[in-house]
C-alpha cells in the first residue's frame, strides 16, 4: 500500500491536484473559533474539556480550548465544538 500511495502522491503533484484527493488524507477545517471539522480521522485518543486528541494518518491532531465537546462523529468525519484556542499537529515519531 505504501508504494501505491506514494505513486498516487506523485501523480497528484504532477497533475497539480490538491492532496485532499488522496485516500485517507486528513482534512482539517477551522470555522471561526467555535468549530473544527476533521475528515478521514482515525479515532479519538484523548478527550478532556480542554484538550481533544484525534489520530490522523501521519500523527495526532491536538485541539486545545475550553468547553470542548464532540458535536458529531462518524467513521470518516468528526466535528469538535467549544472555544477553540489552538490546533496543533504532533507528527509520528517526533519528540514531544
Amino acid at each position: 500500500m505504501k508504494r501505491g500511495y506514494h505513486m498516487l502522491q506523485l501523480l497528484t503533484e504532477a497533475a497539480d491536484l490538491p492532496q485532499e484527493v488522496l485516500p485517507d488524507t486528513p482534512l482539517v477545517e477551522l470555522t471561526d473559533e467555535r468549530r473544527v471539522l476533521v475528515e478521514n480521522h482515525g479515532g479519538i485518543t484523548e478527550f478532556e474539556p480542554e484538550l481533544i486528541r484525534v489520530r490522523v494518518r501521519f500523527g495526532t491532531l491536538a485541539v486545545h480550548g475550553r468547553c470542548l465537546c464532540i458535536a458529531k462523529m462518524s467513521a470518516k468525519q468528526l466535528v469538535i465544538t467549544g472555544r477553540i484556542d489552538g490546533v496543533t499537529l504532533e507528527r509520528k515519531g517526533a519528540a514531544k
